[in-house]
């Protein structure tokens, strides 16, 4: 071996990545915005759940709980309930996370501590809404009067609280988690799908075929990720069907619903990955800035880590991504029984990221055959 030779190659591919300022720029930026993003928004510790209350007591005692309660931070109490069926439409349109439920003989509960003197109720579609609700379950209420009975040993933190779990009583980790996969998975194969075919036309030679032929930038555009809706289609019905007959993951909402929702979700994946196909120059470069795209939404949408626990910042980025409102959508449809009506919001946010992705792409790819 010539090490003279070795280090002209070496020096070669240098100056040939110097030169290359996409590449370049994703080397030094990808680790360097990951881990500033990633090192300030991941945080395991929830906090400012939206939550609800529904005091039937209005005592002093309980006010002062409800206060407490707030005071910890772990809840936010955006809404006051008079009816329990207030708070159940509130969690299946996905409004609020948990709930308080105060009952009329809440002083006698309390003083007897023979049956439990309030209760929570947490959405179970969310692992990390039940993480948090245990933590209530040991959270000191300083300010209350127990009237002895917190002192006594082995007393709880908060005498007499019942969780209960809605949507996931067992606590199953696949009712969770599958619904999720079918975003995640979308997500992964629809963009690298996408941005990798369109790039591989432009370095085999075939756009300049395509450029000759009558096609306007919108009909290319739309003919090369019609293929890939039917493609993502298919993914979402294996995964449902695996979920249901593997690990007995129920759709309690309407299929119909289940699809649209997927459908549009699909179509948001395949503006992005269009996108990233007017920015690369090569299948490499596709699949780098693919990924670079596809960590960010794992991260931040709520699926791995709490979304509540983000700060506000890192928050407002989430919802900048397909995943965050397509996991609030699907779980909210299987899991919860949830209309699209209900969920509109969620909706429009999907349909306003296809448009401007769309636009943008077809203006790109415009210059691009120019």
């Amino acid at each position: 071996m010539n090490l003279a030779r070795l280090l002209a190659v070496v020096r070669k591919e240098l100056v040939q990545l110097a030169r290359d300022r996409l590449t370049f720029a994703m080397i030094v930026g990808i680790p360097t915005l990951q881990l500033l993003l990633f090192g300030f928004a991941i945080n395991l510790d929830i906090r400012h759940l939206p939550a609800a209350v529904l005091d039937q007591a209005d005592t002093a005692r309980s006010r002062e709980l409800v206060a407490e309660l707030a005071s910890s931070q772990v809840l936010d109490f955006r809404y006051r309930a008079a009816l329990p069926q207030q708070l159940e439409e509130l969690m299946r349109r996905g409004r609020i996370s948990a709930a308080v439920v105060i009952p009329p003989d809440f002083e006698a509960r309390f003083e007897q501590a023979d049956r439990p003197a309030w209760q929570v109720i947490v959405d179970g579609s969310d692992q990390s809404v039940q993480a948090a609700a245990r933590q209530l379950a040991t959270f000191p209420l300083a300010s209350l009067d127990y009237g002895g009975a917190a002192s006594r040993p082995g007393a709880a933190a908060v005498p007499g609280v019942e969780i209960v779990n809605f949507y996931n009583p067992q606590r199953r980790a696949p009712v969770n988690t599958v619904p999720g996969l079918i975003g995640v998975i979308l997500a992964m194969t629809m963009v690298i799908f996408t941005a990798m075919a369109i790039v591989r036309e432009r370095e085999r030679g075939n756009m300049e075929m395509l450029i000759a032929t009558p096609l306007s930038p919108f009909e290319l555009t739309l003919g090369k990720v019609l293929p890939y809706v039917c493609i993502g289609l298919v993914q979402v019905s294996l995964i449902l069907l695996l979920g249901w007959f593997v690990f007995g993951v129920p759709v309690r909402g309407s299929l119909f619903d289940v699809y649209l929702v997927a459908l549009l979700y699909i179509g948001a994946m395949l503006m992005l990955g269009v996108f990233i196909s007017t920015l690369a120059r090569s299948q490499f470069q596709a699949m780098q800035m693919a990924f670079f795209t596809f960590l960010p939404q794992i991260l931040l949408s709520g699926f791995m880590f709490p979304y509540e626990g983000m700060p506000v910042a890192a928050q407002w980025l989430a919802e900048i991504f397909p995943l965050t409102h397509f996991l609030r959508l699907i779980r909210g449809i299987m899991l919860r029984e949830a209309g699209i009506g209900e969920l509109w919001p969620e909706m429009a946010a999907l349909a306003a990221f296809i448009v401007v992705m769309l636009a943008i792409a077809v203006r790109r790819f415009r210059k691009t055959l120019d």
